[in-house]
């Protein structure tokens, strides 16, 4: 969802960095894209390696960040991405099934994508906080594949961030990227179906 279908990937960045700061962490902009559709336990642990710090309180810290994330989005609205009613429409009308599958918490995702009317759009939606293991681990799309009652061989994954990317991966669905803060390394490309600018680009992947 963010940094695929609504664009606020960019304030993840500032809001990440700002958050640390907070707490007395000198976060660069480098660390704050790693922190990109990391799930739990993984965010947490990684943050604590990061800075070396053991104690450092990952809960206090993100409930700051996502306080400050919210004025930002206040302040700016929710954009949504380039292609994506668009592509969601032609889904619609194909009758394909459509499901999110996000590292955002269940009530965020319900209400960023009801205030930008694309709740409707959506047959399943999967959040991290439905499965044990957020991305990169593959629980997300394992779980959502299930809920659409198909195997993952037979989905296709628009992911933006290599965290996103891995955890498609994992699961076994045919991964597309359409890349936002950053283009995929030559390591990440080898496990992606297609890389495409745009989400409107997609529809001409799609064999219907």
């Amino acid at each position: 969802m963010d940094g695929t279908l609504i664009d606020t990937e960019k304030y993840y960045r500032i809001c990440w960095p700002k958050a640390m700061a907070h707490f007395g962490y000198e976060m660069t902009d480098e660390q704050a894209l790693t922190m990109r559709s990391l799930g739990q336990p993984y965010a947490p642990a990684h943050l604590k390696e990061m800075f070396h710090d053991p104690d450092l309180d990952y809960p206090a810290i993100r409930a700051y960040r996502k306080e400050i994330m919210e004025e930002y989005l206040k302040k700016n609205g929710i954009e949504i991405k380039k292609g994506a009613i668009e592509l969601l429409t032609f889904l619609k009308e194909k009758n394909i099934q459509r499901a999110i599958a996000t590292a955002t918490d269940t009530r965020r995702a319900e209400r960023y994508l009801k205030e930008i009317g694309l709740y409707e759009y959506f047959d399943q939606i999967i959040c991290a906080t439905m499965v044990t293991h957020g991305k990169p681990a593959s629980d997300i799309y394992e779980f959502a594949c299930e809920r659409l009652g198909l195997q993952p061989k037979e989905c296709m994954a628009v992911e933006d961030s290599p965290n996103g990317v891995e955890s498609a991966y994992r699961a076994g669905c045919q991964v597309v990227m359409v890349p936002d803060q950053t283009r995929p390394d030559h390591e990440l490309e080898k496990k992606l179906f297609a890389c495409v600018d745009s989400l409107d680009e997609i529809e001409k992947l799609l064999e219907v």
